[in-house]
C-alpha cells in the first residue's frame, strides 16, 4: 500500500472525501480487533436500535470474501431498505482476505470505488452503519483498508473485541493505530463470552482507566432472536447502544 501517511495528510484526505457529500447523516464504522469478534452482530443490533427510535438507518458491508451470510443479516436489520448488492457491492466467493480474492479475479478495487457508495447515503438516512472485514488494518483493497475508509468518511470508529484474556492489549493496539481525532472519539465495545470473571472485570476496568469509562461498552451475549428481530431489545441493552453513538 505503499508509504503510510502521516495524520495530518490523513485528514487532508478525509476532508477532501467527505466535500460534496453533504454531511448530513452520521457514518458509525464498526471494525474490530480480529474477523470473527461479533461486528455484525453488534451492528444489528445496533440498527434495529435505531429504527426503534425512529431513525432512518442503512448498514452496509461494502467489502466481503467468502459467504455473503453477514450482508443479508445486516439489510434484514434495516428493514430491507437497500438491496443486498447496496449493502454489499463487493463479494468474493474465495473465503481468504478481500484485496486477495479480488486479485483472483482481476479486479484492482480502490478506496475511492468505495467511498463513492457509501457518502451519498449520508444524504438519505439519519445513520450510515459500515461494517469493515476483518481488523482494522486488513487490506480491503489496492490501496486501503478500514482505517482509510473511517478517514475518508469522517466516521465514528467502534471497536469490538472479544471479552477474553488480551482484549487490552489488542483494543489498545486498535486505537493505537487511528489517527489522532478519530482515536479520541472511538468508542469500544467489549463482546460478553458468558458469566463475567476476573479477566472481563479487570478489561473493563484498565480499558476505561486508559480511554474514559464513558469510552467503554459492555455488551451481553446475544441471542439470535436479538440479531434477527424476534426478541425485543432489553431496556440496559438498548441505552448502552444509545450511548454507543451519541444519542
Amino acid at each position: 500500500m505503499g508509504r503510510t501517511p502521516g495524520i495530518f495528510a490523513w485528514l487532508r484526505i478525509g476532508a477532501a472525501d467527505c466535500m460534496g457529500g453533504g454531511m448530513k447523516g452520521r457514518v458509525v464504522f464498526v471494525t474490530g480487533t480480529d474477523t470473527g469478534v461479533g461486528k455484525t452482530v453488534l451492528t444489528c443490533v445496533l440498527a434495529r436500535r435505531l429504527r426503534q427510535r425512529g431513525l432512518a438507518v442503512a448498514a452496509l458491508k461494502p467489502v466481503c470474501s467468502g459467504g455473503r451470510t453477514d450482508a443479508r443479516l445486516l439489510r434484514a436489520a434495516t428493514g430491507a431498505e437497500l438491496g443486498l448488492d447496496d449493502v454489499n457491492p463487493w463479494h468474493f466467493r474465495p473465503a481468504v482476505a478481500p484485496l486477495l480474492a479480488a486479485r483472483q479475479i482481476g479486479l484492482r478495487l480502490r478506496r475511492t470505488d468505495v467511498l463513492a457508495r457509501i457518502v451519498p447515503l449520508r444524504q438519505r438516512f439519519d445513520y450510515v452503519l459500515v461494517e469493515g472485514a476483518g481488523g482494522l488494518l486488513s487490506p480491503l483493497g489496492e490501496d486501503f483498508d478500514s482505517r482509510d475508509l473511517i478517514v475518508g468518511l469522517d466516521a465514528w470508529p467502534v471497536v469490538v473485541c472479544p471479552d477474553r484474556l488480551g482484549a487490552i492489549n489488542q483494543v489498545l493496539l486498535v486505537i493505537e493505530a487511528l489517527p489522532g481525532r478519530f482515536a479520541a472519539r472511538a468508542q469500544v465495545v467489549l463482546m460478553s463470552r458468558g458469566r463475567a470473571s476476573v479477566v472481563s472485570r479487570g478489561n473493563r476496568q484498565i480499558l476505561a482507566e486508559r480511554l474514559g469509562a464513558a469510552r467503554v461498552h459492555m455488551v451481553p451475549r446475544l441471542a439470535r432472536g436479538l440479531i434477527t428481530g424476534r426478541r425485543r431489545l432489553a431496556p440496559d441493552l438498548g441505552r448502552t447502544l444509545d450511548r454507543l453513538v451519541g444519542l
